[in-house]
């Protein structure tokens, strides 16, 4: 018995003497921000290996050099309303290229309209019309969870929208208003039910920042938005900056604005359009054109085209609460539905079909860069 309480007794001086190193660890590990975001969440390594990969996928961007196509015209009877050309910002913009739609359809007599077209851009403009008391049907080829929206990286921010050189006052004008719109349309949807939340970035630069970024101009929808030294972050890069997005999963957010729809009375039918003039056997003396690439042959676009991007997803790491931009190119999104990650943007290539070449490049990049980030937590 004397033998077994001398032993506890050790054991518990023991275990006193090392708290204060232990507690002095852990007051050192709090204290290096480098290793979480400026809200407090862990920055963990992504476990990034072809072992871990669950599925490869490729989709097209409906991009226009000029940028988004909104306008309306007559047509015969009807009053035509253009919604469509976003490139790779239609989740990012739909409320907003839609509250623009509204506002054109609002200034007719009408209040029964047609949406053609059944992805982000679609839905966010039948639901807007359905809050001014239309009545609503869609109709669509496709319907989520295959439509091209369904096949996005969902990171609120409006890049790859135009070309700079075509860039026009007029356009701008209608970027901005609807930048501004959709920011904040998507804060009212924060929360599991539509698969929003805001999400820390990191970009990682290949040069000083000069203050010329997309970023740099619209600091106002990218809070926490600043550069950081290299004991500020725990990536192996000399320049890095971070600010704040909203991260919108399409896999979540479609259906529940499609549900949302159908609980305000709206109606959806399968239907494909051959071309333009079809559309002129519908009802609705308001229709709605959000079909995305499908408007090159339904209006006759020869401005718009495809911009094919290749996305993988790996396992999920719910542990993993960031996202990176501009690793070489690349970016990794992290989704309940697993660990997404991008980089390839392949103008006028029409193609879905996944390259596994592309896929085997993209995980190792991302192989090499957090195996050389710091983990504290690993």
């Amino acid at each position: 018995m004397q033998s077994d309480v001398s032993r506890a007794r050790r054991q518990f001086l023991q275990a006193l003497a090392s708290a204060p190193l232990l507690a002095g660890c852990a007051t050192s590990l709090s204290n290096q921000q480098q290793f979480r975001t400026p809200s407090g969440l862990p920055l963990r390594r992504v476990l990034a290996s072809e072992q871990r990969l669950i599925r490869t996928i490729a989709g097209l961007r409906p991009f226009r050099s000029k940028g988004f196509e909104v306008s309306a015209e007559s047509r015969g009877d009807k009053l035509l309303i253009h919604n469509y050309g976003h490139g790779g910002g239609g989740i990012t913009l739909s409320w907003g290229t839609a509250h623009l739609a509204m506002e054109l359809a609002m200034q007719s007599q009408h209040r029964r309209c047609a949406v053609i077209g059944c992805g982000a851009v679609g839905l966010a403009t039948a639901r807007l019309m359905q809050d001014q008391g239309w009545a609503v049907t869609i109709y669509a080829k496709d319907l989520p969870p295959h439509t091209t929206s369904n096949i996005a990286g969902g990171q609120w921010s409006p890049t790859s929208v135009y070309d700079d050189p075509y860039l026009t006052p007029a356009f701008l004008a209608q970027f901005e208003a609807a930048m501004a719109h959709a920011y904040r349309y998507y804060q009212n949807m924060i929360g599991p039910r539509y698969g929003v939340r805001w999400i820390s970035n990191y970009t990682i630069l290949d040069r000083a920042p000069d203050g010329e970024a997309f970023t740099d101009k619209y600091q106002a929808f990218y809070p926490q938005h600043r550069d950081l030294a290299p004991n500020e972050h725990p990536f192996a890069a000399q320049w890095v900056r971070h600010y704040d997005t909203m991260l919108i999963e399409p896999a979540i957010y479609l259906p529940a604005v499609m549900q949302d729809f159908y609980v305000a009375g709206g109606t959806i039918k399968q239907r494909e359009f051959r071309d333009g003039e079809e559309l002129q056997t519908l009802d609705e003396p308001v229709i709605f054109n959000c079909t995305g690439l499908g408007a090159r042959e339904l209006f006759n676009d020869t401005e718009l085209f495809a911009i094919k991007g290749q996305l993988s997803f790996l396992l999920p790491q719910d542990e993993v609460n960031y996202i990176i931009l501009g690793n070489g190119g690349r970016y990794m999104f992290p989704r309940s539905d697993g660990i997404l990650l991008g980089g390839t943007f392949e103008r006028n290539n029409w193609s879905v079909t996944p390259d596994p070449l592309v896929a085997q490049d993209m995980i190792s990049d991302h192989q090499a860069f957090f195996a050389a980030m710091q983990d504290p937590w690993s």
